[in-house]
């Protein structure tokens, strides 16, 4: 085989539809954009538009507001840690935080921190440093001998 050999299969790609080319062609004069009108004009943006009738969009109350102080965690089980750590991707002696999450490929970012939740079990005694965890989670960890040091906590010693 040879370069000058490739080319798609048979049905892969379709012949461009020439539009506007005669009368004879079957898609001559207007070009299949039937006759007049917005639609038939270039430019058409009217996605939306309920003929001059009131919109649904301002028919429909205004409901919510986005909080912009709101924090995103990237939230992480003790399943996936207790996993990574099987895997020898996370040592089990080194605190446990953001930057060692990502390092080990637990979590691809930590947003604005990370919050610990507890689905699984850990075998595992760890430290964390991190910014949430559930109260399960807590417990989980402490069971398994670890600790878990939180902001607000910093905060208050």
């Amino acid at each position: 085989m040879k370069l000058n050999d490739l080319r798609d299969k048979d049905g892969a790609t379709h012949s461009k539809k020439r539009l506007g080319r005669g009368i004879g062609s079957g898609s001559g004069k207007t070009a299949g954009r039937g006759v007049k009108g917005q639609k038939a004009r270039s430019g058409v943006a009217i996605n939306g538009f309920e003929g001059g009738q009131m919109p649904l969009y301002r028919r429909l109350p205004k409901r919510g507001f986005n909080n912009l102080f709101a924090k995103s965690f990237t939230v992480v089980s003790l399943a996936k840690i207790q996993a990574a750590i099987d895997a020898k991707k996370l040592d089990a002696k080194a605190t446990v935080n953001a930057e060692a999450l990502v390092a080990a490929g637990v979590i691809r970012r930590a947003k604005d921190g990370v919050r610990v939740l507890s689905d699984g079990d850990l075998k595992a005694k760890l430290a964390f440093d991190v910014a949430g965890a559930s109260k399960a989670a807590i417990e989980k960890i402490e069971k398994a001998g670890g600790s878990v040091k939180l902001p607000e906590q910093a905060a208050a010693e």
